[in-house]
């Protein structure tokens, strides 16, 4: 039996990004039609909208462009997210890199600006504590 993976749902090409949009991987794609990986939004699981204001990483809160601390939500989805990993008995997950929910290395800083520091996303992080092995779709290009 081929452990499945997690994907970050926006790289299967679902339209769940924070404007609406998707980043599809055409590798990963094809993983998700051939049953192999599961793609999970843990910003849609945690009920958010689509398109939604962004989110940066700040001091360990997820708090929007407009100020609204949203880390509630976020660590929701994410918790939901892990529950989905964990009963699939995932090993792997590949991420959206410098997500402040998905983001495995490098996050944005918080100031909205593009800058890029060191970290993990909210849902990488609790991934990795449960040992799964996460990386981008960096690898794919």
């Amino acid at each position: 039996m081929i452990a499945m993976i997690i994907v970050s749902a926006c790289l299967a090409g679902v339209e769940c990004r924070y404007n609406g949009s998707a980043c599809s991987v055409p590798q990963i794609v094809d993983m998700v039609i051939q049953g192999k990986a599961i793609p999970i939004c843990p910003e849609i699981l945690a009920g958010l909208p689509t398109p939604r204001p962004p989110v940066e990483q700040i001091k360990g809160k997820i708090i929007s462009l407009n100020g609204d601390d949203q880390t509630d939500p976020y660590t929701a989805g994410a918790q939901m997210g892990l529950e989905i990993a964990v009963v699939s008995k995932c090993k792997k997950a590949v991420l959206k890199s410098k997500s402040p929910t998905c983001g495995s290395g490098r996050i944005y800083d918080g100031t909205f600006s593009g800058t890029i520091v060191s970290g993990d996303g909210i849902f990488a992080k609790m991934l990795k504590e449960k040992g799964i092995e996460v990386c981008t779709e960096e690898i794919y290009s």
